[in-house]
């Protein structure tokens, strides 16, 4: 019969053998490469209406793990693409319902996406969250965040919710149990699922709108690149080849969807009245 308190799982309640663990689930502990995929849907929520699907989403991550002393270092890349709710291609413009613009989306393009695992952090010793399933070892990582707005509104209003970004990702890694268990093993197979909740993208240009947008994923570590959609590595290869490999090494702080819009934008809407912002009319 099942419990409210799950029972737990003697070999990870030891803070470095649950690191280990948890990069044979995310990762490969010997460095090779792990391209993670996940498809899903985007949502927008507004204070008292029925949430609207927006978008299809589709993307993935391709990370090396290294080892290093207390812990491990996680070096990654992501790309992901908004698609057509209703036909799931890739989609390039978008008409927002609210402001009747054409906006040209701007799909995610992050790298570096790195992480830190140290057995003993700031936080007290390591310990990722699980479930035993039977079958498989589902970790949860549950991430707030809040931070200061790489986009402030007095600089980027149609393009900024607030001056601080916050949200919520929420991961589960469900792992085969004999293999995430063994010591021995380097990687074992895994499912994944994503949920995040944040603030309008910067390229929808709703500004301080009330609302918000919520993305719901699943998806799984595949065997490699080539098992990824052939639009996507269609997309990847025609744009942006590097990211058909993992990073080698750390190249400088993370980016982000909002960091790589502040990136391409290049000048803020207030320093540049003459460049349409992507709330406006299509670029030609």
């Amino acid at each position: 019969m099942l419990s409210t308190t799950a029972p737990l799982v003697p070999e990870l309640q030891d803070p470095a053998t649950n690191l280990d663990a948890l990069m044979r689930a995310r990762a490969s502990t010997d460095g090779t490469p792990t391209t993670v995929w996940w498809t899903g849907d985007a949502y927008a929520q507004e204070p008292g209406s029925r949430a609207q699907h927006l978008f299809g989403f589709v993307g993935f991550n391709i990370a090396r793990a290294i080892k290093v002393d207390g812990g491990w270092d996680l070096l990654t890349r992501e790309a992901a693409f908004y698609l057509d709710p209703r036909t799931r291609g890739i989609m390039d413009t978008w008409s927002n319902p609210w402001t009747s613009q054409e906006v040209d989306i701007l799909h995610v393009w992050n790298d570096p996406v790195n992480q830190e695992f140290r057995v003993d952090n700031p936080w007290g010793p390591w310990h990722a969250p699980y479930t035993d399933l039977g079958r498989t070892i589902a970790f949860n990582l549950d991430i707030p965040i809040a931070a200061p707005s790489v986009l402030p509104v007095q600089d980027w209003a149609e393009n900024s919710a607030h001056d601080t970004y916050v949200a919520m990702e929420l991961f589960h890694f469900f792992a085969e149990r004999g293999a995430v268990l063994d010591s021995a093993a380097t990687s074992a197979e895994c499912d994944i699922s994503w949920t995040r909740m944040s603030q309008w993208l910067p390229w929808m240009g709703m500004g301080q709108h009330p609302g918000n947008m919520v993305f719901h994923c699943r998806g799984a570590k595949l065997q490699g690149w080539e098992e990824l959609p052939s639009a996507v590595r269609e997309r990847v290869l025609d744009q942006h080849p590097e990211y058909s490999e993992a990073p080698t090494s750390s190249t400088g702080p993370n980016e982000t969807s909002w960091t790589y819009f502040k990136k391409m934008r290049g000048s803020s809407a207030s320093d540049d009245a003459s460049t349409p912002s992507p709330g406006g009319s299509p670029r030609t």
